[in-house]
């Protein structure tokens, strides 16, 4: 494992108990930071900590909820005294449907968690960053955003978002110290992966060059890099992960 230096360093993961957040915590938590892991789910919160160890702690939060992430803000920093690093990656993916067939509720509430989520928790953890006057974001996007999956329309449209609200904000904190990019995974095998139908998890390997889906620590390696100090000239980039799918 590569050497990335983040001691001295608070940290927050949002669905960091599971999946790739869960890499991203373990790669952070390598690299010297300590960190917030903030999960709805309070059982694999309380799993994952006790298996992060000490440099750790855990918070439920709902990110679709603005109170919710506001007590979880106010949690870390009375545990931790500071919010150097903000990795928004908790998700959901929604059902498999043809966008004029989605159910409007379902459709709402992936809205809500991927696309809101990242707002509230922006709004949230920026004002402290702009004061501290450094800050590093990193956003979980993904390959759909660009290219519009089928049966994944309010996915698809999340992260689309959250790729345009990541370039804007990079450009309104370019002079704070305060960096946000994001990055665009394609398929990764992991616990939101496995909601999918197997029709729809065919056809994303099938849209991989290499031919497999990327591994979690992957993933976690290029969060690492863009949370640390030496990701100093480059805010409001979207950084492809997609084993040669992405061509934009």
């Amino acid at each position: 494992m590569n050497a990335i230096d983040l001691h001295n360093r608070v940290a927050v993961v949002t669905g960091g108990a599971k999946g790739l957040g869960q890499a991203v915590v373990q790669r952070v938590l390598g690299s010297g930071a300590k960190v917030a892991v903030w999960d709805v789910d309070p059982a694999s919160l309380e799993t994952a900590i006790a298996a992060f160890g000490s440099e750790a702690a855990g918070f439920v939060c709902d990110v679709s909820d603005l109170g919710s992430v506001s007590t979880a803000a106010a949690q870390t920093l009375e545990r931790f005294g500071k919010i150097d690093i903000l990795v928004n990656n908790a998700g959901i993916s929604g059902p498999n449907v043809n966008g004029w067939e989605y159910p409007v509720e379902a459709w709402r509430q992936v809205i809500e968690v991927d696309l809101f989520g990242v707002y509230y928790c922006c709004r949230t953890v920026i004002p402290h960053m702009i004061r501290a006057g450094y800050g590093r974001i990193v956003n979980v996007a993904s390959i759909s955003g660009k290219e519009g999956n089928p049966t994944a329309t309010p996915y698809a449209s999340a992260k689309a978002g959250v790729m345009a609200m990541t370039k804007a904000l990079g450009k309104e904190l370019v002079k704070t110290g305060v960096i946000v990019n994001a990055v665009a995974p394609a398929a990764f095998e992991t616990d939101i992966f496995k909601q999918n139908s197997q029709e729809f998890i065919d056809y994303m390997l099938s849209k991989i060059p290499m031919g497999r889906f990327g591994k979690p620590e992957e993933f976690g390696a290029l969060v690492a890099w863009l949370a640390s100090e030496e990701c100093s000239f480059s805010t409001g980039a979207v950084y492809d992960i997609s084993g040669g799918r992405a061509t934009y």
